[in-house]
């Protein structure tokens, strides 16, 4: 079982930057794959990027690629998610799962919305 609780999210400008935090509770966390996940409204949630256990094996999607940085730090049970250069496309509520995602564990995200 791992809970997870979203934060760090907000308004903010084209080509500004958050960092997004998601912190988990269990003993599985760092032996787990970890991602990011994002769903606007009407649309399908989507897979930003996932992690591996060590931290060793890191895939992006292609929208975001070479803008957002994934990481995680094992020994706080916490997972992040560094946004730069945002554009209003990135607007979405943002999740963290485990990958693949558990169903049972999806929460309220945290809201992101990029508008000038």
């Amino acid at each position: 079982q791992v809970q997870l609780v979203e934060s760090g999210g907000g308004l903010v400008q084209p080509g500004g930057s958050l960092r997004l935090s998601c912190a988990a509770s269990g003993s599985i966390f760092s032996i787990v794959t970890m991602g990011w996940y994002r769903q606007a409204p009407g649309k399908q949630r989507e897979l930003v990027a996932r992690i591996s256990s060590g931290g060793s094996t890191i895939n992006y999607a292609g929208s975001v690629k070479g803008r957002f940085t994934i990481s995680r730090d094992n020994g706080k049970d916490t997972v992040y998610l560094q946004m730069n250069s945002l554009k209003p496309e990135d607007t979405a509520v943002y999740y963290c799962n485990i990958y693949p995602p558990r169903e049972s564990s999806w929460g309220q995200g945290t809201q992101v919305t990029v508008s000038s």
